[in-house]
């Protein structure tokens, strides 16, 4: 990733705008054995507290990189509550990067946000229509498929 995707300009920008980076070797302890690193790359998207949020391991892209710490920040903001910034960034990696693989992903918490700060059932039903029609067999379509059921 030192090679493609880290010198990349729009991940450079996106790093820099928008998170604090940490590089470290992979001996460096006692890191990698508080967070469980066995292979490198590994990307960690924590809190400001260092709480885990979301993890990817190998080589990345630089729009697959771009989408995973898009979705790394969105699901930060889902577990602390924090829905609309969620739904702000989900909203960014779908309209830029609508065929990453973070994409099912990112339209199933979508449709979990949506419910969480309104309590309407539709973002869950819609997130399941999403995900069936684009990405059928995605583990996000089988995992949302009890959402079919809601009127």
């Amino acid at each position: 990733m030192g090679a493609v995707t880290y010198p990349d300009a729009k991940v450079v920008e996106f790093v820099t705008s928008r998170m604090i980076p940490v590089q470290l070797l992979s001996d460096a302890k006692p890191y990698v054995t508080d967070f469980n690193i066995k292979w490198t790359p590994t990307i960690i998207t924590l809190d400001d507290t260092g709480k885990e949020h979301h993890r990817v391991v190998g080589f990345l892209s630089p729009e697959e990189f771009i989408a995973s710490l898009l979705l790394g920040i969105a699901k930060a903001n889902f577990d602390l509550d924090r829905f609309e910034e969620a739904l702000s960034d989900l909203d960014k990696l779908l309209f830029n990067y609508p065929k990453s693989k973070a994409a099912p992903e990112a339209i199933f918490i979508r449709g979990v946000c949506g419910y969480k700060s309104s309590h309407d059932p539709k973002p869950l039903k819609a997130a399941w229509e999403k995900l069936q029609a684009e990405y059928p067999t995605s583990e996000w379509t089988e995992r949302a498929k009890p959402y079919s059921l809601l009127p």
